[in-house]
């Protein structure tokens, strides 16, 4: 298997792509590459280039492209995740990571009633995005967007062809779901929503279910935020 890299579209034209700056110094400092060695190359935008280094610079390089692969390694269900942000930054790091090698398309960091952290790391877990896309094989760079307020996630998501709701203290009023009746129904796209460690409040369940969320258990264990995301992730797209 070749060695991934990361540049983005505008450094690929003419048959050839330029890497730069942080790719470069992994290219030559660290992995050791060098003029004639066969590497693939992604753009972030779905497609993968198997090319070949024909030369190296002071701060970059130029590699010929050899091959072009479009949805190189991408799952067919383009899924995204609004998870709660949490405590422990750490715990988010690994979400992050886990969850784009498994094949999410987006990840929406959310602040709830229950959110303790006010701020948000989004320049460093799209760092970490990159990194997973690249050791994992994938093409398409997943977004890891500026945080947003539970309300306004919620009453922004009718673009969304499935809205699912991870929650386990069922409200005997709600109707629940089973993902196997969920994916029986051909899913193309679907956004999950997932609470932070307290989980979301009754109020918030109520408004997502009036704007069209589907509640969903993963069984009668509790499980932690960042383990939810990780095994709603899997089941949905491996």
């Amino acid at each position: 298997m070749l060695d991934y890299f990361y540049t983005q579209p505008e450094f690929i034209k003419s048959g050839l792509i330029i890497i730069t700056e942080d790719e470069f110094n992994h290219l030559v400092h660290v992995m050791r590459k060098k003029i004639g060695d066969s590497i693939m190359i992604v753009d972030g935008r779905g497609n993968a280039y198997e090319a070949t280094i024909v030369d190296i610079h002071k701060k970059q390089a130029e590699a010929r492209i050899l091959k072009k692969y479009h949805n190189h390694n991408e799952p067919e269900i383009k899924l995204t995740l609004a998870i709660g942000i949490l405590k422990n930054p750490s715990k988010y790091d690994f979400l992050v990571e886990k969850t784009v090698e498994i094949g999410v398309y987006e990840i929406i960091p959310i602040f709830t009633e229950r959110t303790i952290p006010k701020h948000a790391k989004t320049d460093r877990w799209q760092k970490l995005a990159i990194a997973a896309m690249k050791q994992c094989g994938r093409s398409f760079l997943p977004n890891i967007s500026e945080p947003m307020n539970i309300k306004d996630l919620i009453e922004s998501s009718g673009d969304y062809s499935e809205k699912i709701l991870l929650h386990n203290l069922i409200n005997p009023r709600h109707k629940i779901y089973t993902l196997k009746s969920i994916l029986s129904q051909n899913l193309k796209d679907a956004l999950i929503l997932i609470g932070p460690e307290g989980g979301i409040t009754d109020n918030e369940v109520e408004l997502a279910v009036n704007n069209g969320f589907k509640i969903v258990s993963l069984g009668s264990r509790r499980l932690r935020t960042e383990t939810a995301a990780i095994v709603i992730s899997t089941i949905l797209l491996v």
